[in-house]
C-alpha cells in the first residue's frame, strides 16, 4: 500500500515537532524552546477518522544562520519535493515574516496541496487579532492552530482528509523505525559531499622559506623563490587534489615591521589579511634557523584574529645548526601561548624533508575543524566538568550552567545556557575548553565558547 507522505516545514521553534507529536499521539520527537533542536527527520505512520493512513514527516528548521542549518534548509526542501502533501507552519505569536513568506511561495511552485498552519493560536483574542495578518501570504488554505492546548485541530484533520483516501483494506503498518537514518548522518553525508575544499593561508615573516614551501607542496615551481626578502608581493593560489580533497594554498606575501611597510607592501599586507578571512587553515612558517621574535607573534595573533585552525612549520631545519627539537619547541610553545593546541612539524622546503606530511595534517586538521560534538556527549562532559569545578559566583550570586549546545562548526562554536551569562568568568571559560580538548581531538583547532540565556538566539557575536 503506497502512504501518502505529509511533509512538516517551517522555520525554528514554531512547533513542527509538537504537531507530529499530536499527530502521532505519542511524544517521539523532542520539542524544545531552543532554536535548532530537531536533530532526526522523524517518520510515523498515522491514522485519522479510523480509516486514512498516511506517513507524517517532521524535518528540521529552514534557516540560513549558521552551514548546518543551510544544510537543513537543502534537506527539507528536497524532502517537500518527495512529499504529497506539505504543511507549512508559522508562529502565531509573531508577525508574519518575509523569510515564511518567500519559503511559502518558493513551495507553492511545487503544486502540491499546502497549507499555511498559523500555530500558537492559544484563544479567540489570537485568532480575531493576529492570525488574520497571516492571510497576506495568499494561502488557499489558512488554518489557525493551538498544538500545546489542543485547540481548532479540527480543521486541520478535515483538510487533511480531503487529500487522504480511506484505506482499500486493513494490513499492517509497520515503518522500519531502525532503518531511517539519523539526522547527524545525513547532514555529514552531504557536508562530506560538498565541502571537500579546504582553503589554506601560508604565512610568516619575510624569508622564512613561504614559496620554497608552496613548491616543495605542489611538487613544481609556481612561486618565484629568492633569498631576497619579500620577493612575494601578490598572493598566489594554487590548488591540488589529495585523499578526495581540493586543497587550495595561497602563497601570502612576506610580513615586516610596520615601519618597513611601503607603497606596494602596505597593499600587500592588506591583501594577505583579506584572504586570510576566507581560510579555513594557516600554516605558519618559522625559520629554524633564528627562531620566534616579536614579529612572528603579531602574524601569529592573526590565526587568532580569524580563528583558523593552524600547523606551525618549522622551516629550514636542515640548516638549523647545533638547536635541538625540544629547544625548538620550548622556544616556540614560550612565545606562542596562545597557540598552545597548535601542533608543529619540523621540514626543509629546500629538501623535501616531511613536507608531505604536510597534507596529512592539514586534512586531518581540517576534519577537526568542523567536527561536531554530539549533544548528549557534550552535556555529559560540561557535566563532569561542573562536577569537579563548579562556577564561581558572581557578586554573590550562584552560576548555573543548564545545558551546551554546539550550534556552529569551522571553527567549532559552543553556547552555554545560563542563568547569568555575563557571570561567567574568562578563566572558567578556559578550564571548560581545556577539559573539551582533553575529551576530544581538537589539536589545530580553537574553540569558540560563549555564554547565552535560555531561549537568546546562538548566532555568531
Amino acid at each position: 500500500m503506497n502512504l501518502k507522505k505529509v511533509a512538516i516545514l517551517g522555520r525554528p521553534n514554531v512547533g513542527k515537532s509538537s504537531l507530529f507529536n499530536r499527530l502521532a499521539k505519542k511524544r517521539d520527537a523532542i520539542t524544545s524552546n531552543i532554536e535548532g533542536t530537531t536533530r532526526d527527520i522523524k517518520k510515523r505512520v498515522v491514522t485519522i477518522s479510523d480509516n486514512r493512513d498516511f506517513e507524517i514527516i517532521d524535518t528540521g528548521g529552514i534557516d540560513d544562520t549558521t552551514e548546518m542549518f543551510s544544510t537543513v534548509k537543502k534537506l527539507s526542501l528536497k524532502t517537500a519535493k518527495e512529499a504529497d502533501i506539505i504543511i507549512y507552519m508559522v508562529d502565531g505569536k509573531t508577525i508574519p515574516q518575509d523569510e515564511d513568506r518567500e519559503l511559502f511561495y518558493r513551495l507553492q511552485e511545487l503544486n502540491k496541496p499546502i497549507a499555511l498552519v498559523v500555530n500558537k493560536i492559544d484563544n479567540d483574542r489570537d485568532r480575531d487579532g493576529k492570525f488574520w495578518d497571516f492571510y497576506g501570504f495568499g494561502a488557499n488554505v489558512t488554518i489557525p492552530i493551538s498544538v500545546s492546548h489542543n485547540r481548532y485541530m479540527n480543521t486541520l484533520y478535515s483538510w487533511l482528509e480531503e487529500h487522504i483516501p480511506i484505506r482499500e483494506e486493513r494490513e499492517s503498518l509497520i515503518l522500519e523505525e531502525d532503518s531511517e537514518p539519523s539526522f547527524e548522518d545525513i547532514v555529514k553525508e552531504d557536508i562530506n559531499r560538498v565541502d571537500r575544499d579546504i582553503k589554506v593561508a601560508i604565512i610568516g615573516r619575510v624569508n622564512t622559506g613561504k614559496s620554497s614551501l608552496l613548491n616543495a607542496l605542489l611538487k613544481e615551481e609556481r612561486a618565484v623563490v629568492s633569498s631576497v626578502a619579500g620577493t612575494t608581493i601578490d598572493p598566489i593560489d594554487e590548488s591540488i587534489e589529495y585523499k578526495d580533497y581540493n586543497i587550495t594554498f595561497i602563497d601570502t606575501a612576506g610580513i615586516r615591521r610596520r615601519g618597513k611597510i611601503e607603497g606596494i607592501e602596505k597593499y600587500a599586507l592588506y591583501r594577505t589579511e583579506e584572504m586570510l578571512k576566507k581560510a579555513d587553515i594557516a600554516l605558519l612558517t618559522i625559520d629554524a634557523t633564528v627562531g620566534v621574535f616579536e614579529l612572528d607573534e603579531r602574524i601569529a595573533n592573526l590565526i587568532e584574529k580569524y580563528r583558523l585552525g593552524s600547523l606551525i612549520v618549522i622551516n629550514k631545519w636542515d640548516i638549523r645548526g647545533d638547536i635541538t627539537y625540544e629547544e625548538a619547541v620550548e622556544n616556540i610553545r614560550d612565545k606562542l601561548k596562545f597557540l598552545h593546541y597548535t601542533p608543529l612539524i619540523t621540514v626543509s622546503a629546500k629538501t623535501g624533508q616531511r613536507v608531505n606530511k604536510i597534507l596529512d595534517e592539514i586534512i586531518s586538521i581540517y576534519e577537526r575543524y568542523r567536527q561536531r560534538i554530539p549533544t548528549a556527549k557534550l552535556n555529559e562532559i560540561i557535566k563532569f566538568a561542573i562536577g569537579k569545578h563548579h562556577p564561581p559566583s558572581y557578586n554573590g550570586a550562584v552560576v548555573k550552567i543548564k545545558f551546551a549546545t554546539q550550534y556552529e562548526i569551522k571553527p567549532p562554536k559552543i553556547a552555554l545556557i545560563m542563568n547569568r551569562p555575563d557571570g561567567l568568568h574568562f578563566s572558567y571559560k578556559r578550564y571548560l575548553a581545556n577539559t573539551l580538548r582533553d575529551k576530544f581531538d581538537f589539536r589545530g583547532v580553537p574553540l569558540d565558547i560563549s555564554a547565552r540565556r535560555r531561549g537568546e538566539r546562538v548566532e555568531d557575536d
